[in-house]
C-alpha cells in the first residue's frame, strides 16, 4: 500500500491506475477505523481492482461545541489496518492542502440536509457534501463506499452526484454492528462502561418500530412513543429525534403507505457522547 499526501500525487496515481484499466474504488473515512470501516473496504475490493482509502478529519462538517480537536486520530495503526484489509492507496492528505489559504468554494445539497442531522447540526452538510465532492476529485474512482449507518449522509452524497453528473457510482453497505448490536462507531469509545451497557437499547428501539411496522402498525407517532418509551426506561439516553420518514425524501411521514421505504432514524446523547443508528423498512 502506498500513501500518499498531496492532490497533485493522488490524482497523478488515480489517473495511472485507470490508464492501466483497472477498476478504482473509495472508501472516504476520517480515519480512528474500526471493523465496519473495513466491511467497506473489503466490499470495495469485490467492486474494484484497486481500492483508495482517504483518511481526513474534516473539519467543515463539524459545527461550533462538537469534538474536532479530541476526534480520534490514529495514523499509524489506521495504516496498518488499511493496508491489512487490502487497501492499495492511503491518501491522507492535511488539512491546509484541502483547504489552502484562500479556500472560498463549497458545495450545498438542499431540502433532505433540512431535516434530521441537518436540523440538528446546521452547517454539517455542506462540509460533508463540500469534502466529498474534493475526494471524489482527488481520487478519480468508478465507485465509491459508504455505510448505512450515516444514512442520511448517503441520501445527500447519492442526491449529489446525480445533481453534478458525477461519473461515480455510490454503494451503501449495510450498518456493521457489535455482537450485542450497538452500530459501530469511531465515537463509541467516549462512551463510559455504564453508557456502553445501555446504548444498544437504541438498535432494540428500531429493531421494536420495524417489528410493529411488519405487523401491520402504520402510525408512525404511535410508533416513535413506543421507541422514546423503550429508550427512556431501558437508559439514560437524552433523545435528539425520533424519525419515521421516506427513505429517499427524508421526509417525515403522518401515515405509511403499503410498498413505501422507510427510514427509521434516532439520534441520542450518553453523556456528551452523541451516536446515531437506523433501519431500513419497506411497508408491508
Amino acid at each position: 500500500m502506498i500513501v500518499l499526501g498531496t492532490v497533485a500525487d493522488m490524482q497523478g496515481a488515480a489517473e495511472r491506475l485507470r490508464r492501466e484499466g483497472r477498476r478504482v474504488g473509495v472508501v472516504p473515512t476520517m480515519g480512528a477505523l474500526h471493523e465496519g470501516h473495513l466491511t467497506l473496504i473489503h466490499k470495495a475490493k469485490e467492486l474494484a481492482d484497486a481500492v483508495i482509502v482517504t483518511l481526513f478529519v474534516n473539519p467543515t462538517q463539524f459545527i461550533k461545541g462538537e469534538d474536532f480537536e479530541r476526534y480520534p486520530r490514529n495514523t499509524d495503526r489506521d495504516r496498518e489496518l488499511a493496508a491489512r484489509a487490502g487497501a492499495d492507496v492511503l491518501f491522507a492528505p492535511a488539512a491546509h492542502t484541502m483547504y489552502p489559504e484562500g479556500y472560498h468554494t463549497f458545495v450545498s445539497v438542499e431540502t433532505i440536509t433540512d431535516v434530521l442531522e441537518g436540523a440538528v447540526r446546521p452547517g454539517h452538510f455542506r462540509g460533508v457534501a463540500t469534502v466529498v465532492a474534493k475526494l471524489l476529485n482527488c481520487t478519480k474512482p468508478h465507485v465509491a463506499v459508504f455505510g448505512q449507518k450515516d444514512a442520511q449522509q448517503a441520501a445527500v452524497i447519492r442526491r449529489l452526484v446525480a445533481d453534478l453528473n458525477f461519473d461515480v457510482e455510490v454503494v451503501v453497505v449495510p450498518t456493521v454492528r457489535e455482537s450485542d448490536g450497538l452500530a459501530m462507531s469511531s465515537r463509541n469509545g467516549y462512551l463510559s462502561p455504564a453508557d456502553r451497557a445501555e446504548a444498544p437499547v437504541l438498535f432494540r428501539a428500531l429493531q421494536r418500530a420495524e417489528r410493529v411496522i411488519l405487523e401491520g402498525g402504520r402510525d408512525p407517532v404511535t410508533i416513535k412513543s413506543t421507541m422514546e418509551v423503550m429508550i427512556r426506561t431501558g437508559s439514560s439516553a437524552a433523545i435528539d429525534y425520533l424519525s419515521i420518514a421516506d427513505a429517499v425524501t427524508l421526509q417525515e411521514q403522518t401515515i405509511l403507505h403499503s410498498g413505501r421505504e422507510i427510514l427509521i432514524s434516532l439520534a441520542a446523547r450518553f453523556g456528551s457522547t452523541r451516536l446515531i443508528d437506523n433501519v431500513q423498512v419497506v411497508v408491508p
